[in-house]
């Protein structure tokens, strides 16, 4: 009767363990759908202001259309979806168009006068550091998700679940990684 005890025991103790460990799981896949949510809500809103400044610019430079273009079809493929890694790029990508839209208004004093520019460009620069604040958080998560999935022996239960890693969102180009210069004295 005792060895019946133990190992009742010892399968509630297993099975106590199978579902900390499978809640544990759970929730840090939950963190990363949340911190993902919050990166994509940003980026939408960066995306929102991408047509206002287009328009501004292109109301004092014209001509500037193989820059303006870019931006725009950057925003376009930002809009579009796609994991933590090929976000990253697009976004890398769509900092760098966006700092040249900056440099060529360097060339437009009115422009760099006009209150609708510059409210533009504060506004852009808000979401620039939201962008970095969401990242960092989904980061995080996403690290803590990848020590659960990958630990031992929690590893076992994520691989019985379907649990994987997740990518982060990281800047591939060391450049990209700081924030564009945007100010305008």
């Amino acid at each position: 009767m005792t060895i019946l005890y133990i190992l009742l025991g010892a399968t509630g103790l297993v099975l106590l363990w199978l579902v900390l460990v499978y809640n544990r799981l759970v929730r840090g896949r939950n963190m990363v759908r949340e911190a993902w949510s919050g990166i994509d809500v940003q980026l939408k809103r960066r995306a929102d202001l991408i047509p206002n400044l287009v328009e501004t610019v292109k109301g004092y430079a014209g001509h500037e259309q193989a820059a303006l273009a870019r931006v725009t079809e950057l925003r376009a493929k930002s809009l579009s979806g796609g994991g933590a890694a090929e976000q990253g790029r697009v976004q890398a990508e769509l900092s760098r168009a966006l700092a040249g839209i900056f440099a060529v208004a360097e060339a437009y004093p009115d422009l760099k006068a006009d209150a609708s520019f510059r409210q533009l460009q504060g506004e852009l620069t808000n979401v620039e550091e939201h962008v970095q604040l969401a990242r960092r958080y989904y980061n995080g998560a996403a690290r803590d998700l990848n020590i659960a999935v990958e630990s031992f022996p929690n590893n076992l239960v994520a691989g019985a679940f379907g649990f994987q890693t997740v990518e982060y969102f990281e800047l591939e180009d060391a450049a990209d990684r700081a924030v564009p210069d945007v100010s305008f004295k």
